[in-house]
């Protein structure tokens, strides 16, 4: 079944923003703090995706189906600096086009701004150098990800080591996900040029297998990869990344205890009720935006009640997309609904400043 057979269409409009949302608790009766919403920093655009901070505050924010990129000021507005030609499938309701954005360790000196992005042929990755208020030339880091309307991937993040994940999906073909030579159903290790660092589990780009599709993954502070993961019929995924993992698919779908794959550090079933995208970790949980569920998620990941679940914001955005931590400590999340499966409202899709 594809992504789009499994992620039916939900009905509802939006609601406006500014209102505080009250975090409904999903754990045994765990009382939780609410987020809260500050402020809209920026509206109109087209399906914003990717999203890295510049040492100002700032943000570079993507568009996935044209291909444009805007600063996003801290304190609200926006302006476009570059764009990419990308192979979208929008038509179709499909996820290709301008996905991961991320930052060079180095950038405040280099400029390198690194995409992940759909061609006609492949999803890859590239780097341009941003100066001047401007996006260069694009020049190519890792090419032959797997491609297709669906299950796409898109994450990038640099670790604490200076080396570039990237999440990749199996491009609708689940035997890519147990194959250690594919870079379909993984998340990839590489350096900054696109080789393959010392360290990696197989002598090549792949750092965990068994992966349906994973379009968030972010660093805590203690340096451990997290990773959301696009569930089929049954069960959506939080995962803790380890070096050389295999999180099953296609011969499992959320745990299976003894059976020898690594289980969901927190799970949703039914996938109408969550279907994960972005993740970041804030204040000792994760935040993760909830297409389908319509809401934002926030799982506590440490002390007795890890693993307990809350639910901020339940239909008040739509679909939500991105969830990015700020250098201030909030959370920046983007709205989805102009992807061809959401409800737009005049002025979707957004992005949101959140206090957590």
């Amino acid at each position: 079944m594809t992504g789009l057979d499994r992620r039916t269409l939900l009905k509802g409009g939006l609601a406006a923003t500014g209102a505080l949302a009250l975090g409904s608790v999903t754990g045994a009766g765990v009382a939780e703090a609410a987020a809260r919403v500050d402020r809209t920093l920026a509206r109109d655009l087209a399906v914003p995706w990717g999203m890295a901070f510049l040492p100002n505050g700032d943000a570079l924010v993507g568009e996935r189906d044209s291909g444009d990129v805007h600063v996003v000021a801290r304190g609200g507005g926006r302006h476009r600096v570059g764009h990419l030609d990308v192979f979208s499938q929008l038509s179709s309701a499909g996820e290709s086009g301008l996905l991961g954005l991320a930052l060079h360790p180095g950038f405040a000196s280099n400029g390198w701004v690194y995409a992940y992005l759909s061609t006609h042929s492949d999803n890859r990755v590239v780097r341009m150098q941003y100066a001047d208020g401007r996006l260069g030339a694009r020049h190519l880091v890792l090419a032959g990800i797997p491609m297709n309307v669906h299950h796409n991937g898109g994450g990038l993040v640099f670790g604490p080591g200076g080396e570039l994940f990237a999440s990749t999906g199996d491009g609708e073909d689940g035997a890519r996900a147990q194959s250690r030579s594919s870079l379909g159903g993984k998340i990839l290790r590489m350096t900054p040029t696109g080789g393959v660092p010392a360290g990696n589990p197989f002598g090549n780009h792949v750092w965990s297998m068994g992966h349906r599709n994973v379009e968030g993954i972010t660093f805590d502070a203690q340096g451990t990869l997290w990773a959301s993961e696009f569930g089929e019929k049954r069960t959506d995924e939080l995962n803790r990344i380890v070096r050389g993992g295999n999180y099953g698919w296609p011969r499992v779908e959320g745990a299976d205890g003894r059976g020898g794959f690594r289980d969901p550090f927190a799970q949703w079933s039914p996938t109408s009720s969550c279907s994960p995208s972005g993740v970041a970790v804030a204040n000792g949980q994760a935040w993760l935006g909830a297409l389908q569920g319509r809401c934002l998620f926030s799982v506590r990941l440490h002390g007795p009640h890890a693993r307990t679940k809350h639910k901020h914001f339940a239909g008040r955005f739509g679909r939500i997309r991105a969830v990015h931590r700020a250098p201030d400590g909030s959370l920046w999340i983007t709205t989805s609904n102009r992807d061809g499966r959401g409800t737009p409202g005049p002025h979707d899709d957004r992005v949101i400043r959140v206090v957590v």
